[in-house]
């Protein structure tokens, strides 16, 4: 949808966000239609979008409740998940993969849940 994250302008930076969404169909509809967003399915409960500039999805049974995520690039996911834990952020979920890359989760000192992710 965009360039790859893999560049030096997008390290460290949001370069993601989620949404939870009860139907993928109705929010493609409207966002599309509203604001020209384009769409692609990554199964029967997902589905990411891009803007032109800053790319998310829609997530449907959001059974954690974590609402909105927003997620931050890192090419060098491991360290990254040391430093964060080292500067006494939790680490609420550890490295996973995912269709394009590897991501984990960490909630902040005000506990706002966030993910790092990498295509590496």
């Amino acid at each position: 949808m965009t360039q790859p994250a893999n560049q030096p302008q997008n390290e460290h930076r949001i370069d993601y966000i989620e949404f939870p969404a009860a139907e993928t169909a109705p929010v493609k509809q409207f966002y599309s239609s509203l604001f020209g967003w384009k769409f692609e399915d990554y199964g029967p409960g997902y589905t990411s979008f891009g803007d032109g500039r800053i790319n998310g999805g829609f997530r449907t049974g959001d059974e954690d409740g974590r609402g909105i995520l927003v997620v931050i690039y890192a090419s060098e996911l491991e360290d990254m998940r040391r430093k964060i834990e080292n500067a006494g952020a939790r680490i609420t979920k550890e490295i996973f993969s995912f269709p394009g890359g590897r991501r984990f989760h960490f909630a902040d000192p005000a506990g706002n849940e966030l993910a790092v992710w990498s295509d590496r």
